[in-house]
């Protein structure tokens, strides 16, 4: 049995880039966003563009073992960009080529492909952002790469952890949620990942 394989490496990739986030927050008070008051402070919004294409280094964490191989990229929120099959040599998961923006986000930019995941609402503040990133091995010879952040708008520490095991064509996904809060805090948690359509997909759901 191979243990599994993680590494650090940088990838470019052709990027369009955003423009300046505003210094100062907005507070959209009457701005319904999906059940929220959509207020971001204190964060600020993005609402320009860029429509030229460069070749951009992003930070990326691999995770391999002999079936399937996943990039995380910490530096877009720690979404999984790419999951490879090796086996039927295909990606499982819809990868986007080119990081393209949209404004779509909370905070504006937004991009497809892959595997997000959002808190403490819709697509997330830090969808586009960096966050912190660390590695755990494990004794069977499985690797963790943990990504997170402490998020200023409900004082929630949020944890996304994906773990590869040496004998499993699986990614297993797991969060956690720390509220150091005097008080409790409500807040949304989903992942959207992104899956090429066709006949014979079929998704499947666990009720925890």
């Amino acid at each position: 049995m191979t243990p599994v394989k993680v590494w650090q490496e940088r990838v470019e990739i052709p990027t369009y880039e955003t423009g300046p986030q505003d210094i100062h927050p907005m507070f959209l008070e009457n701005r319904v966003y999906q059940g929220s008051s959509g207020a971001v402070y204190p964060y600020g919004v993005t609402d320009t563009l860029s429509e030229q294409k460069t070749l951009k280094s992003w930070q990326a964490v691999w995770l391999e073992n002999d079936y399937i191989k996943v990039m995380i990229l910490p530096e877009l929120g720690g979404r999984v960009h790419r999951a490879w099959d090796k086996v039927k040599q295909r990606d499982f998961v819809y990868h986007n080529e080119v990081i393209k923006p949209a404004l779509v986000g909370l905070l504006g930019p937004w991009i497809s492909g892959g595997i997000e995941f959002n808190w403490p609402q819709h697509h997330r503040p830090t969808t586009f952002m960096p966050v912190d990133f660390t590695l755990e091995a494990h004794e069977d010879g499985a690797q963790t790469v943990w990504v997170g952040e402490t998020e200023p708008m409900h004082g929630l520490q949020v944890m996304t952890g994906f773990t590869l095991r040496p004998d499993r064509a699986a990614l297993e996904i797991a969060s956690r949620v720390y509220n150091g809060n005097a008080t409790p805090r409500h807040f949304l948690w989903w992942a959207n990942p992104a899956v090429k359509g066709g006949k014979g997909i079929r998704a499947f759901s666990r009720r925890m």
